[in-house]
C-alpha cells in the first residue's frame, strides 16, 4: 500500500507526524508548503512542496493542476490529511481517482468546525475527529481520540 499524506506545514504537520507510526508501515509521501518544518521533513522524507492558495481562486487553481499531476505521478492507494490548503485538493482528487480517503479534523477545532473540514465530511471515506464535541458538528465522524 501506498499513502499520501497531505497536509499544511505547521500545527497540520505536527499533527499528522503524531501518528506516523500508522503510515510510515507502508511506502508514503508527502505533499505540503515549503516553510521550515517541511524543509526539515523533506530531509528523511519523500515531500512534494505545492503553492499554497491562502484562499486566492488562481493559487488554488494551480495547487489543484500540481496536486493531480504528483497524485498521476505516485499514484497512492490512499490519502490521509489533518487539513488546511492542501487538504481538499489532494483529498477530492484522489476520491475522483477511486482512492481511499481520511480526514482528521485539526486538535485545536473543539467548538467549531473547520473550513476544510466541512468540505471534506462530505465526500471523505473516513471522518475522524479528536474530540467528542465535534460530533455535533460532525455526526457521522468516528471518534479516536487526540493525536498527542
Amino acid at each position: 500500500m501506498k499513502i499520501c499524506v497531505a497536509c499544511s506545514a505547521g500545527g497540520h504537520l505536527s499533527e499528522i507526524k503524531q501518528i506516523e507510526e500508522y503510515y510510515k508501515k507502508h511506502s508514503h509521501f508527502f505533499i505540503t508548503f515549503k516553510r521550515l518544518d517541511s524543509n526539515e521533513l523533506a530531509k528523511q522524507n519523500k515531500v512534494f512542496f505545492v503553492v499554497d492558495p491562502k484562499r486566492n481562486p488562481f493559487d488554488l487553481i494551480h495547487n489543484f493542476i500540481q496536486t493531480f499531476f504528483i497524485l498521476i505521478k505516485e499514484k497512492p492507494d490512499a490519502v490521509i490529511s489533518t487539513g488546511a490548503g492542501v487538504a481538499l485538493p489532494a483529498l477530492f482528487i484522489s476520491k475522483l481517482m477511486g482512492k481511499k480517503t481520511v480526514f482528521i479534523e485539526s486538535f485545536c477545532r473543539i467548538n467549531s468546525p473547520s473550513f476544510s473540514g466541512k468540505i471534506a465530511y462530505k465526500f471523505v471515506d473516513l471522518f475522524l475527529v479528536q474530540w467528542k464535541e465535534n460530533l455535533n458538528f460532525y455526526p457521522k465522524a468516528k471518534f479516536r481520540g487526540a493525536v498527542f
